[in-house]
């Protein structure tokens, strides 16, 4: 995604400054606009495609983009916590401005802000159950440790029935893909705030330790807002709300192997895996 300098022009809540990203600051107006729901419930296909209309109104090119462990049907209801929900719910929050560092951006921290406030008041999430890491010396430093503990503790805590929300506001990135399994010869990453040291974090670390190991029945919503967002949860069903798509389909490139290569080898063949990552498609930044 791409960082917006004045979020006052969609409309948003802004506890903490006048930038954001642009994929959070769109789905905040179309779920939160005027710190109130929306009247009607919302489908995923129609949240993505209003996300889209905003986005392009401001001359953005990012295409959301909705993948998931399975074939979800986009026209029903869009919600963070789904219908029967019964368990306890979970959010880990990471936000990176890479204060003092080359590239530094200045809305992470906002969009992590923005989202925790729409989610303790409109679904009721506690705070005491969400994990926040921003770099701006006041929450916990979203290092490459820190955030895949973090990762790891959710896992852990979270059982069937409850709903986790999971939102990552920073930069992202792509490296040489050194296990074949890519059709692009790449592997997206997240950027850590100690990236120079600890290096990225790739989509096939966050496959193993977030997404397989997550129990069967735990509802988890993910957004990424950061470049090479579309696939950096190696999931294999993809919705685009680029006006061409309709209905989620299966990703021809996705290759199985390594998912059930890492299932055999944890012993969880057969767990029922379904995770929904809500994310933005786009190029590194470059809003043309």
């Amino acid at each position: 995604s791409a960082d917006v300098s004045n979020v006052g022009s969609f409309n948003l809540p802004d506890p903490a400054g006048r930038a954001g990203g642009a994929c959070t600051s769109a789905l905040l107006n179309v779920l939160y606009a005027d710190k109130k729901k929306p009247d009607d419930d919302l489908s995923f296909k129609q949240v993505l495609l209003s996300m889209r209309d905003m986005l392009g109104s401001k001359n953005f090119t990012q295409i959301p983009q909705l993948s998931s462990s399975r074939e979800l049907d986009v026209d029903t209801k869009f919600d963070i916590t789904p219908d029967g929900f019964s368990g306890t719910k979970r959010a880990v929050l990471i936000g990176i401005n890479y204060v003092g560092q080359q590239g530094e951006l200045a809305g992470c921290h906002n969009d992590v802000l923005n989202m925790k406030e729409y989610l303790m008041d409109v679904h009721e999430f506690e705070e005491d159950n969400m994990h926040v890491l921003l770099d701006d010396g006041v929450h916990e430093d979203p290092t490459y440790d820190n955030i895949m503990n973090a990762y790891r503790q959710l896992v852990s805590s979270s059982v069937e029935g409850d709903c986790v929300y999971i939102h990552y506001s920073g930069h992202g990135g792509k490296v040489r893909d050194r296990d074949g399994d890519e059709a692009d010869g790449y592997d997206e990453t997240l950027i850590p705030l100690d990236y120079m040291n600890a290096g990225q974090i790739k989509d096939d670390d966050l496959l193993r330790t977030l997404v397989i190991p997550m129990q069967r029945g735990v509802f988890v919503t993910s957004v990424m807002d950061c470049c090479h967002s579309g696939t950096v949860l190696d999931l294999p069903y993809v919705f685009k709300a680029d006006g061409e798509h309709d209905q989620m389909e299966h990703d021809e490139d996705y290759d199985f192997d390594p998912m059930m290569s890492i299932l055999g080898d944890a012993g969880m063949i057969g767990t029922g895996l379904a995770v929904a990552a809500a994310v933005a498609d786009s190029e590194c930044c470059t809003i043309s």
